[in-house]
């Protein structure tokens, strides 16, 4: 029986973002379970679809005994801050020392964590793990689908296994993916051959969805050379809102076969350069998309509009109201639109109560330049706690506790509805509406605060999912972020223009 040590910190960085992520964002969690230390992380992550909890199962039941260290993960937003970095990292290598010889570690990270003081935080972190354990313990590590993978985790861990689906259905599966490496590390006693490569452009994320093409046949493609050659690889399409020098994507693989890695990741690696065209994606503005919604969706199949730009899954706050000003505008038809983050409303809709009519000042609370709070009459439809459990294939499991929310009708337009929360969390789960009486699937236009991650629970009732360009700081395209770190020579959009420096 090996001891295992187990432990992570999940964040996600838009540096372009407003808001920056505290302690005390770690301790909420924005939808993930709040951070953890030591023994409470298996009953905190039980029965969830995370990559720790898919590595302590995987783990047991080969017979080994997790260790746990600390557990932490936020809501994407700006850069982590250094107390929160800091403090979660000392505790974690603390309980690393404390607990004695270790056989190995796992770690469920991001990939794409820019602190205050590291543009490379997963990079620093294994740094600070490797130099604990020393050179001949395993260190292996999961990361997301958008983990800008660099050189400094490639170096320090033994293995990095990536999500392969984006919506994100597989992460406790990348998990045991993760372990597994792990245990082979353990049992043979050697090191894996390793192979990685870079690319010279940037996409955005909605054109990462594995529902659809390019990546639905490049995850495919890396299954079958997995297969076919024993390597195991990883593809991580990047996560490009983070200014720093290594932003992008990039192919990594490993095996006890030097030559058979090295050719594995070339043939993925060619693949994916020469999907770059595939990679582009028809964004619409608000308008266009409202009237494409309002001509084509039915109860019984919606057509879903990805408010993309102020997405919390991507460093957004969830609080803009440039598409629902475009519902009201067009009068739009049994149109429903959620989450919308302000706590202050939702406040006010419990004090006035159910059935209350009375005048909001929506959303624009987090200060996007440019962007105005929505004034207007609407009742007070549904009050909830936002204490709820998540069924769909991405949040399967997740316990959320969202704070008071509400659900409004307009007045102006009594077609549309808007789904308040207190506590910002993409809208990725049909659940988030249920909670407030609305069944999404019998509405004509569902609007999401989401890029990708609702396809999973969302895409099998729609008749149709347009993505929206509106206000937000996520922004679709790369090229409108105002780079000022990235590296000279990568294009900022697939067949785009080429970065030539700050």
């Amino acid at each position: 029986m090996a001891r295992i040590a187990v432990g992570g910190m999940q964040h996600e960085t838009n540096t372009f973002a407003p808001t920056k992520a505290d302690y005390q964002a770690f301790v909420q969690g924005g939808g993930w379970p709040s951070i953890q230390q030591g023994e409470p992380m298996f009953e905190a992550v039980a029965g969830t679809n995370i990559p720790v909890q898919g590595a302590i199962v995987a783990l047991r039941a080969a017979g080994h005994r997790p260790v746990p260290l600390t557990w932490a993960a936020a809501s994407p937003s700006a850069h982590v801050t250094r107390e929160a970095f800091e403090t979660i990292a000392d505790d974690m290598i603390a309980r690393l020392k404390a607990a004695g010889r270790v056989d190995g570690v796992y770690l469920d990270l991001h990939g794409a964590m820019v602190t205050e003081h590291h543009d490379d935080g997963e990079g620093e972190l294994l740094r600070r793990v490797r130099e604990t354990v020393g050179p001949d313990v395993p260190v292996v590590a999961s990361l997301d689908l958008h983990a800008n993978v660099t050189r400094e985790m490639v170096r320090h861990a033994d293995a990095l296994s990536i999500y392969r689906t984006y919506p994100h259905v597989d992460m406790a599966e990348t998990g045991a993916r993760a372990a597994g490496l792990l245990m082979r590390l353990i049992s043979s006693g050697r090191r894996f051959e390793k192979a990685f490569q870079t690319f010279d452009f940037l996409t955005g994320i909605p054109s990462q969805s594995t529902f659809i093409e390019p990546c639905k046949g490049l995850y495919e493609l890396l299954g079958r050379i997995e297969e076919r050659t024993g390597v195991a690889l990883s593809f991580a399409p990047g996560f490009p809102m983070a200014d720093f020098d290594e932003c992008g994507m990039s192919v990594m693989g490993y095996s006890h076969d030097a030559r058979a890695t090295r050719a594995a990741v070339a043939e993925l690696a060619e693949a994916v350069a020469a999907s770059e065209k595939d990679f582009a994606l028809e964004l619409l503005d608000p308008d266009e998309a409202v009237r494409r919604a309002a001509a084509r969706g039915e109860p019984g199949a919606p057509v879903i509009l990805a408010d993309t730009q102020d997405n919390p899954g991507a460093g957004g706050n969830g609080d803009t109201v440039g598409l629902l000003e475009a519902l009201l505008r067009q009068r739009a038809p049994d149109a429903v639109l959620g989450l919308l983050i302000d706590g202050e409303s939702v406040r006010r809709a419990h004090d006035a109560g159910q059935g209350a009519t009375l005048e909001f000042h929506l959303g624009a609370v987090s200060g996007v330049p440019g962007h105005q709070p929505l004034a207007g009459r609407f009742t007070v439809e549904r009050l909830g706690d936002g204490n709820f459990q998540c069924t769909g294939p991405m949040y399967s499991g997740f316990r959320m506790a969202l704070g008071p929310m509400a659900l409004l009708r307009s007045e102006q337009a009594p077609g549309v509805r808007v789904a308040l929360a207190t506590r910002k969390c993409q809208a990725a789960d049909q659940e988030m509406f249920r909670h407030l009486g609305v069944e999404p699937a019998r509405q004509r236009i569902v609007a999401l605060k989401s890029s990708v991650h609702f396809r999973a629970d969302f895409q099998p009732i729609s008749r149709e999912v347009l993505v929206v360009r509106s206000p937000g700081p996520a922004l679709a395209d790369p090229v409108d972020f105002p780079w000022q770190k990235l590296r000279s020579g990568i294009r900022l959009r697939p067949l785009g223009p080429v970065f030539k420096g700050a």
